[in-house]
């Protein structure tokens, strides 16, 4: 499996997920009960974050350089746990709330980003033997097996 395939299908499951807390977000009575889901997308996102970083955005580095859109895919990382802290930080209701939603609307775009300009970069530059490799590493870290 190409990394581009499985932060791909990573992609999918925050979706799922940006959509249920859009739901239970303003249900939500207290800020403790929206810190706890912050805490959980933080957790998911920052493992996310991690990977990307650590494996596609370091393997396209030499490609394209520390700025232009790896700068930007990073600052907006950046952005969003700097956001995520604040949100399970926050003590009243309705900037917790601000504060998440915001996360999700930055994590989309970011996402978009992602999957308009980047990944179809990183197939331009990387060829195939290092997205399989890069996959292989992202499964090992995952705990996935691949077949």
């Amino acid at each position: 499996m190409k990394i581009i395939e499985a932060l791909l299908g990573e992609h999918g499951a925050f979706y799922a997920q940006f959509a249920h807390l859009e739901q239970a977000i303003p249900a939500a009575e207290d800020a403790a009960q929206i810190r706890e889901q912050a805490a959980l997308l933080a957790a998911a996102l920052g493992s996310h974050a991690n990977l990307e970083n650590e494996l596609l955005f370091a393997a396209l580095d030499p490609h394209l350089g520390p700025m232009g859109p790896l700068a930007v895919m990073r600052m907006e990382h950046d952005e969003i746990e700097s956001a995520l802290t604040g949100a399970q930080e926050a003590e009243n209701a309705e900037e917790v709330r601000t504060l998440l939603t915001r996360v999700i609307r930055v994590a989309r775009e970011h996402f978009a980003k992602e999957e308009r300009v980047l990944f179809p970069m990183a197939l331009q530059v990387l060829d195939a033997e290092t997205l399989d490799r890069l996959g292989e590493q992202w499964a090992s870290r995952r705990g996935v097996t691949l077949s």
